[in-house]
């Protein structure tokens, strides 16, 4: 998200909430161990829009009131969860910066970053675990959600012959289940009725649907390099998403971009082909599919008796939508 969600969700009392769960967040993995604290508190001290503690402390106080010490403790398990996923990921994508700065494995190598991330893991898990059993279970089932999702990836990596329903697959396990699960925390620790639970987890599923929607339109079309890396990265690493898809079955250039695709790609290679992307209706299809998400998302809410929750909910998921280039 290029901007900032807090924005757009306009409950200010959350945004005092979030001011509350930063120290929490950071005590929650510190320990007292000097090097294992500095390693742990990282990508935490860096900063970052918190976005799924913003997604669970909506849903629990659904901005009425002030979050209690469960809600903050629930924002704080999926933060953690995320945050884990983030130093995983960062070794096996070799990456050296997040959030603007070192990430993990280029600071302290690719072991310390594994054992940490399973150590932020292990403090999700126990912060979960002191909540209840509903709220432990939903955040194992989480875990085991994210890691299919990153082994269906793997699984389909640099394969031409990717299928929409794999690739659903993958954005539901790696982005949908983090944030369903992270209204549904909050929904959870503030003992919501069932059907209010029930239309804030499908908010979130779809919410983090629109969000990976969003993400892969713009490492097509984002030429200014507003992401930090290079517009086509996920084609030159083989990660062929929906606009891709879309683009190997065009009649015109889908042949071509077969040809270039199913390996490495170099700088030349990868501008071509996303050239060749972008040429057809790849984007507006993805476009069109982020849509009826958003829709679905924003109708789920109809139960949801707080007013301001569900607009600021719906201008949430707008924000991801607009100002989206397409060429």
């Amino acid at each position: 998200m290029g901007v900032n969600p807090h924005d757009h969700l306009r409950l200010p009392l959350v945004e005092q909430d979030l001011k509350r769960l930063e120290q929490l967040l950071a005590d929650s993995v510190i320990v007292g161990d000097a090097y294992l604290d500095s390693v742990t508190t990282h990508l935490i001290y860096a900063g970052g829009k918190r976005l799924r503690p913003l997604l669970t402390l909506s849903a629990a106080t659904l901005g009425e009131r002030a979050a209690s010490l469960e809600d903050l403790m629930g924002g704080v398990s999926v933060e953690l969860m995320h945050l884990a996923s983030l130093y995983h990921d960062d070794v096996m994508d070799e990456a050296e910066v997040r959030r603007n700065v070192d990430s993990v494995n280029a600071r302290y190598g690719n072991l310390v970053a594994i054992v940490a991330g399973d150590f932020l893991m292990a403090r999700s898990a126990a912060i979960a675990a002191d909540l209840g059993t509903e709220v432990a279970s939903l955040l194992a089932h989480t875990l085991a959600s994210l890691t299919r999702g990153q082994v269906s990836e793997v699984r389909t990596a640099f394969s031409v012959g990717r299928t929409e329903e794999e690739y659903l697959r993958t954005i539901e396990g790696k982005t949908g289940s983090l944030m369903a699960a992270s209204c549904r925390v909050g929904a959870l620790t503030a003992e919501h009725a069932g059907a209010v639970t029930t239309a804030l987890t499908e908010f979130g599923r779809c919410f983090g649907i629109v969000y990976q929607l969003r993400d892969d339109i713009l490492d097509l079309v984002d030429v200014d390099n507003e992401l930090g890396k290079p517009a086509g990265q996920d084609l030159a690493e083989g990660i062929y998403t929906l606009p891709t898809l879309v683009a190997l079955a065009d009649p015109t250039v889908g042949d071509e971009l077969r040809g270039l695709l199913g390996t490495p790609l170099s700088d030349a290679d990868r501008e071509r082909a996303r050239k060749l992307v972008v040429a057809t209706d790849g984007v507006e299809r993805t476009l069109q599919m982020a849509h009826t998400y958003r829709l679905a998302a924003t109708s789920a809410l109809s139960v949801v008796p707080a007013r301001g929750l569900r607009e600021g909910f719906a201008h949430l998921i707008d924000s991801l939508l607009e100002d989206l280039p397409t060429a």
